[in-house]
């Protein structure tokens, strides 16, 4: 029954949308002084604020680490020279203008995803204005701290306007959203919030449903192989678990001329990925190149791990750790993005789309090769249905092909929707008439962001609808263009919101 509320209730947003007025003239007026007085400026910001390596460091919490530390500080450098106040509350800065006891949040976050330096063409923690005319290129421009600089000069322009806010406005930073939320949950728990947020780290027109973020983890056993056949000695691949892998790599040996004619001949029809192959004495070392993506989206990327094990699906390999993990991607996830093959877990929810399942870190452990498998769960299916399936499925292949799994689990995040925050429809109005866009209405994405921890918040930007989210690859920017549009979007809401 409650599914089918929320989706009556998200068929009428065309209908609410067509009848909501364009921004004020004082919202437009000010967005427009923004771009006019501050677009280079936001280039500025953004090109110190991504200078600082602020990715997790095992075993360092981000309130120790000197990155996190020294991106704060230019942070607050950066607050305090706009007439901004600061306040540092340790995995978050707060910055803020106004003075009213009614608040309205701006969320964002100033950690990033690693990087692999070696797929850049300049340094990632370096703003890159030349390599790509057009585009701000670096670790961070379009995840988060891009939002960053835009939200800082949106506060800039409104604060030298004058406007008499009825609202405060509060911009945090979070310093660990790509690692660990527990810190902000806490944070949340003993703070008071603003009545209503947005979130910048996601997508237009606005963001009010999440698929659940969960993963499924299995190890294969060391075995010994006792056969003179071609056998899987190594297989390596993937970064983090909201990256589609771009790497990853394959080590064939007791091999001969014949395997390597066969795999050469395959890799001739692959149109998505990039192989290299070589052999030495009796060893095949294959390697992927994929294209990195947002695990959200996995149709955004080309995922090298089933990539390669889909090149090696010619046949059954021996049932070591290389051979039994390439057996068991090819038998339940192949390279369909929705683990349609994976039992019975593949569902879909009308709003939500479809779950996704993506191969996403092999990890090598003492006892064997761990297979992370990140998944994004819609609304309709519980938990622990869901869980049941896998592990059924999980079991099943085991026993089918006769293999003894070290180790497996399993953990499911929940879905989120919210549908009557208060400034949806302010939001939509601002999003069509600065983009073009008519008849706007909110989506739901396969991304989880820190909205919902705050009351009334949904997300807003900063990536447009049908473009590629570049965050947590190795290629993320944002274009110039988009910036500055970000800034007048911003501007605007901020003034609808707060005047």
């Amino acid at each position: 029954m409650f599914k089918k509320i929320v989706l009556l209730g998200l068929l009428f947003w065309p209908a609410l949308h067509l009848q909501a007025k364009a921004p004020s003239t004082l919202a437009q007026q000010t967005a427009n002084y923004a771009v006019k007085a501050y677009q280079n400026d936001m280039v500025t910001s953004l090109s110190k604020l991504v200078q600082f390596n602020t990715v997790a460091v095992e075993g360092i919490k981000a309130i120790d680490n000197p990155a996190h530390i020294a991106f704060k500080a230019e942070l607050k450098n950066q607050a305090t020279a706009l007439g901004l106040d600061y306040t540092d509350h340790g995995y978050v800065a707060v910055i803020g203008l106004g003075n009213s006891k009614e608040r309205v949040g701006i969320i964002t976050h100033g950690d990033v995803q690693p990087v692999n330096i070696s797929k850049w063409k300049k340094s990632p923690f370096e703003l890159d204005t030349t390599s790509e005319p057009g585009k701000l290129i670096a670790r961070g421009t379009e995840d988060d701290k891009g939002p960053i600089s835009s939200a800082l000069y949106a506060m800039k322009a409104i604060k030298d306007q004058k406007i008499a806010l009825n609202k405060r406005l509060e911009l945090y930073v979070y310093m660990a959203e790509e690692s660990d939320w527990q810190p902000l949950k806490d944070f949340v728990k003993n703070n008071s919030l603003p009545q209503i947020n947005i979130t910048l780290d996601s997508e237009y027109p606005v963001v009010n449903a999440e698929k659940g973020y969960g993963t499924i983890s299995v190890t294969f056993a060391k075995a010994q192989v006792m056969s003179e056949h071609a056998y899987i000695s190594s297989f390596t691949g993937g970064a983090f678990g909201s990256q589609i892998p771009e790497d990853a790599k394959v080590v064939i040996k007791n091999s001969n001329y014949s395997l390597l004619e066969k795999l050469i001949k395959r890799m001739r029809n692959a149109s998505k990925v990039t192989f290299d192959i070589n052999m030495v004495d009796d060893e095949i070392t294959i390697t992927a190149l994929g294209k990195s993506a947002h695990s959200s989206k996995p149709e955004q990327g080309v995922n090298a791990i089933t990539h390669i094990a889909d090149l090696l699906s010619f046949q059954q390999w021996p049932n070591n750790a290389g051979g039994a993990l390439v057996n068991f991607i090819n038998d339940n996830l192949g390279t369909n993005l929705y683990g349609e093959n994976f039992g019975d877990i593949a569902y879909q929810d009308d709003f939500m789309g479809k779950m996704t399942v993506s191969a996403t870190v092999l990890k090598q452990v003492k006892n064997g090769i761990e297979l992370n498998i990140n998944i994004r769960r819609p609304q309709g299916k519980s938990q622990g249905v869901l869980s049941d399936e896998i592990k059924q499925a999980i079991a099943k292949w085991q026993t089918e092909n006769k293999v003894a799994l070290y180790d497996q689990s399993n953990s499911i995040g929940d879905p989120w929707l919210l549908t009557d925050a208060p400034h949806i429809d302010t939001l939509l109005s601002v999003f069509s008439h600065f983009s073009g866009i008519e008849n706007a209405k909110p989506i739901a994405i396969g991304g989880g962001t820190n909205s919902r921890l705050f009351p009334n918040a949904v997300s807003f930007g900063p990536s447009m609808p049908n473009t590629s989210y570049t965050g947590h690859s190795e290629h993320e920017y944002i274009t110039m263009e988009q910036f500055v549009l970000n800034l007048k979007m911003y501007t605007a809401v901020l003034v609808e919101l707060a005047k």
